[in-house]
Order: structure tokens, then sequence, then C-alpha cells
């Protein structure tokens, strides 16, 4: 199986990368959170790496932080939930905040991620409430202090939207704004998440 990739990033999308290994192209999903994470194209990056073999076909999904894909094992390990929507789920909130919501039993927040209805939500509460203190500390950490300053966070996203994004695009870009250093005005921040919802 593979499990770690590190290799020149040839291909780059919101929901997949191609990384060439030796001369090897391997196709990636990611959620938006690792897109936000990896260079630009032509850098060498390392991405962690969960193989799914099904009998039709292989299949590698991505992740930039270890958290990620601690998360991503856990959700798809409850009935209902493949890859695909585990991919979604990540992209949908970030690590910290979603471990919050389930922790939380919230179950409102875990529905406004779009392809997760009310049961789906509910099963995923009941499976998974209390099994997530083994995800690294250290990832969710990483995660966490993305935000800063709430108020700065939810104004920037807000006006994100109104400019015609999409939320989960809009916190994405946001919370990679913020792990940036520099000004955390929302002017600032703005103008940074605009950059790179832009590439």
């Amino acid at each position: 199986m593979i499990a770690h990739l590190t290799g020149k990033l040839i291909h780059k999308q919101p929901n997949t990368v191609i990384i060439d290994v030796a001369g090897v192209g391997y196709e990636v999903a990611i959620p938006l959170s690792t897109f936000y994470e990896l260079g630009e194209i032509g850098d060498t990056v390392s991405i962690n790496i969960h193989t799914s073999v099904r009998e039709d076909a292989i299949q590698l999904f991505g992740f930039a932080q270890t958290g990620e894909k601690e998360l991503f094992l856990k959700l798809t390990s409850v009935s209902g939930i493949g890859p695909k929507l585990g991919i979604a789920m990540l992209s949908g909130m970030a690590v910290a905040d979603l471990i919050v919501a389930i922790r939380n039993n919230d179950l409102g927040r875990l529905t406004r991620i779009p392809g997760i209805g009310r049961k789906t939500a509910e099963r995923i509460l009941l499976e998974l409430r209390d099994k997530l203190d083994s995800i690294s500390i250290e990832a969710t950490e990483i995660t966490s202090h993305t935000v800063p300053q709430p108020g700065v966070r939810e104004d920037t996203i807000d006006a994100l939207i109104a400019l015609g994004y999409q939320r989960p695009l809009a916190e994405r870009a946001v919370d990679a704004a913020l792990r940036e250093e520099g000004d955390v005005t929302i002017e600032a921040v703005i103008k940074r998440s605009l950059k790179k919802l832009s590439r």
C-alpha cells in the first residue's frame, strides 16, 4: 500500500493533484485544506496517502496534515461514508472544527456540509463522538490556530460569499490566509484569500 508520496507537483486543482515520483505520475484526490497547503506547480511536495483498493479501482487520497488523514480514516469507518464523502467532509470544515462539532453533538453544523444528510450526521455522531481522542493533537492545533480571531474569520468569509464564492471554498481560502504571517484585519485577509482563490 502507498502511505506517503514525495515528488514534483505537475497538476493541481481543488480536488485533485498529480505528483511525479521518479517519472511516474500519481493522481491523488485531496480535500480543499490540502489544496491550500501544497505549493505551486513544479514544487517538490510531500503528502500523506491513503490507498483505497476496490475490485474495479485503486484510488489514492492525499492529506497535507497527519490529522486530516486520521480523521478521514475515522469518518470512512462509519457506515455509509465512502472515501469521496470523507474528502467532501474535510473540504467542508476544518479538522479542528469538525472534531469539535462531532464531540459537541452539533447535528446542525454537520448537515450544513454538502452531501451530509441528517441520518448520515446522526450516524457520525453516534459512532465517532467518543473516538476522536487519538487524532493527532499537533495537527489539530495547527488547524486550530488558523482562526485566532473568530470575528475576523467569519466577517471575511461572509464578504467572500457576498462576492459569489461558495462557503466551503471561502472558508478554506480564509483559513489558509490566516495561517500566513501578516496583518489580520478583514481587508488584509480578504486580499490574501482572493489571491488564493484566483490560483
